[in-house]
């Protein structure tokens, strides 16, 4: 036996115990004639100690002999600890050592394996193994399990079946770029890992499962950010005979229970807003409803005036920042070079202070009066000791651009609380968006995802108009999950197929498989999947995912630990019949 309690189990009630622990030396200090060890587990620390009025010679020699992260199993004593810690679950107790075997040595790390560490960002990636040992990350990842244990248990009595589907699929020519594999028993021809299990969990609803859900590994292969990964984790669900109403309830109560159960906290509310809304309120699709600073759009009260930069124009609209009128000129002209940044690309802010006794001053004065900026003010909602900030040009480009400012904005007022949550669903999505690479329409989510009940005809006449029988859960500003109701018959399928360019050929030979099914007897279904990398962090109170990914990848899709991607030998190259190209830079 390596151990008969753990390093964060042991408390004054085991004194006079006989022990054995196991673990990892988190650093040692020798006092000559003492010597004390921090022992280390998953569970906690344990103070161990030498003492050479009661310790052997011997073993006073091997203790010395500790370094940093040594693997070392002791047998003892627990003792009371004459200088306590509070900060320890074990600071009441230590154990005086009989028996120190080292079973394994180490080298020096190359950072310091505690809650603060010296190691950058890179070298903890390429040591991650290293990193894990630290209680951050050791502790994200332990919540991580917990958060999928709530989901199984949550999804399990609600009536789902968890059934794998494959990851060896065939390519598809919607959405991201596919990861592919060469086969070496079917020369020249290629799988792809799959970006979804979407048309599988399909296939489950025709083959009578009802009830269907998934922890699954997807893939895609995209540019990468802080907050994204080419290979992330889906809470993949899907569900017969419902309605869009169905899944929002049941995902709602997943929700909720995951709040309560993970952060003892409770939500009533899931309040709905278009996605149309949506853009014109907060200039994105995933807004953050844990404050206001809603937009107002002054068009109608700004432009029309001598001022050029409104009047040409698609879009004037401004947000009202709390409390911003006592910001100074030198700060002011801070926010305005932010927004000139080219992360954000503005051209330029016009503001107006709205004074605390009820006087404005804005950078416009010479073009609006008293009364044009009061109006500018009721549009944007703003009370006296506001700044209404202020930008203008192409309606996307502009919405985006404010929509940058007000997270930054809250941001810096501590409006974004981590202890907070807001949930939203967001719906009526458009079906179709147009693509000027291409000329043509795509899929806004994906070519299975149904039209709103009778606005198939619109397909016709009007196909931007149509509105898709979709739905994203969006969570403090983060999109966590996003489903649609499917279509569930050949004939309309075909017709989707054929307005979004497939010929009839490409449309059998991509998803034949799924069109054959639908003949047998498909039922109306619908299904969500959650992003499970993102709940967790956001869960966890924050919202970059890397910290809650055992082996995460770095923005270059690559993971320094394994050296990934690498070449691969000649040999393997002519058994899956490839020859790699080099091409000039």
């Amino acid at each position: 036996m390596y151990r008969s309690h753990t390093n964060g189990e042991l408390t004054s009630e085991h004194i006079n115990q006989e022990v054995i622990l196991s673990g990892w030396v988190q650093k040692v200090r020798d006092k000559g004639f003492m010597i004390w060890a921090d022992l280390r587990d998953r569970y906690g620390i344990t103070q161990l100690i030498f003492d050479e009025e009661r310790t052997p010679a011997v073993m006073m020699e091997d203790a010395k002999k500790l370094g940093r992260e040594f693997v070392v199993q002791v047998k003892g004593t627990v003792i009371e600890r004459e200088s306590k810690n509070p900060n320890l679950p074990t600071g009441d107790i230590e154990i005086l050592v009989k028996e120190l075997t080292i079973l394994n040595e180490a080298k020096t790390p190359p950072f310091t394996i505690e809650d603060e560490t010296d190691g950058g960002e890179d070298l903890r990636m390429k040591y991650r193994y290293l990193d894990i040992r630290r209680n951050p990350v050791k502790n994200k990842l332990i919540f991580r399990h917990k958060v999928a244990m709530e989901v199984r248990n949550f999804l399990s009595t609600e009536g789902f079946i968890e059934v794998e589907t494959p990851y060896l699929i065939k390519s598809t020519p919607e959405g991201a770029r596919d990861f592919v594999v060469p086969s070496r028993m079917n020369g020249g021809q290629f799988y792809a890992l799959p970006q979804s299990p979407q048309t599988f969990k399909q296939l489950l609803m025709v083959g009578g499962m009802d009830k269907y859900f998934q922890i699954v590994k997807c893939f895609r292969d995209e540019d990468l950010r802080a907050d994204r990964q080419p290979e992330f984790t889906q809470i993949d669900c899907e569900m017969a005979f419902v309605d869009q109403e169905d899944i929002l309830n049941i995902f709602e109560d997943l929700t909720r229970h995951l709040l309560q159960k993970i952060n003892n906290v409770s939500v009533d509310k899931f309040p709905r807003m278009t996605y149309d809304d949506a853009l014109r309120l907060y200039g994105n699709d995933k807004p953050d409803i844990r404050f206001g600073m809603e937009f107002g759009e002054l068009n109608e009260v700004a432009q029309h005036k001598d001022f050029k930069v409104f009047n040409d124009a698609e879009l004037v609209v401004g947000i009202a920042v709390p409390g911003g009128a006592s910001y100074s000129r030198k700060e002011i002209d801070k926010l305005i070079n932010w927004v000139k940044r080219p992360q954000v690309g503005a051209l330029g802010m016009v503001y107006a202070k709205y004074n605390e006794d009820g006087s404005f001053k804005s950078s416009v004065d010479k073009f609006y009066g008293e009364e044009d900026l009061k109006q500018w003010a009721e549009k944007t909602k703003a009370q006296p000791g506001d700044l209404i900030c202020v930008l203008s040009g192409d309606t996307p480009k502009v919405r985006a651009q404010l929509s940058a400012l007000r997270m930054e904005m809250a941001e810096r007022l501590g409006l974004r609380k981590a202890d907070e949550f807001a949930p939203l669903w967001v719906v009526d999505f458009p079906l179709l968006e147009w693509d000027e690479e291409t000329e043509r329409y795509h899929a806004m989510h994906h070519p299975f995802t149904s039209p709103k009940p009778g606005q198939i005809p619109l397909l016709a006449t009007n196909p931007a108009a149509v509105k898709a029988n979709a739905y994203d859960l969006v969570l403090n500003g983060n999109e966590i999950g996003g489903g649609s109701i499917r279509i569930h018959d050949k004939a309309t399928q075909a017709q989707m197929f054929d307005y979004l360019g497939f010929t009839e050929e490409e449309a059998k030979a991509q998803f034949g498989f799924l069109m054959d099914a639908f003949q047998y007897g498909a039922p109306p279904h619908g299904g969500l999947a959650f992003g499970l990398d993102r709940l967790v962090a956001i869960l966890g109170g924050q919202e970059t995912i890397r910290d809650f990914i055992a082996f995460p990848k770095n923005n270059s899709g690559r993971d320094v630990m394994i050296d990934a991607p690498a070449p691969i030998d000649e040999q393997q190259l002519k058994e899956l019949h490839l020859n790699v190209v080099k091409t000039k830079e």
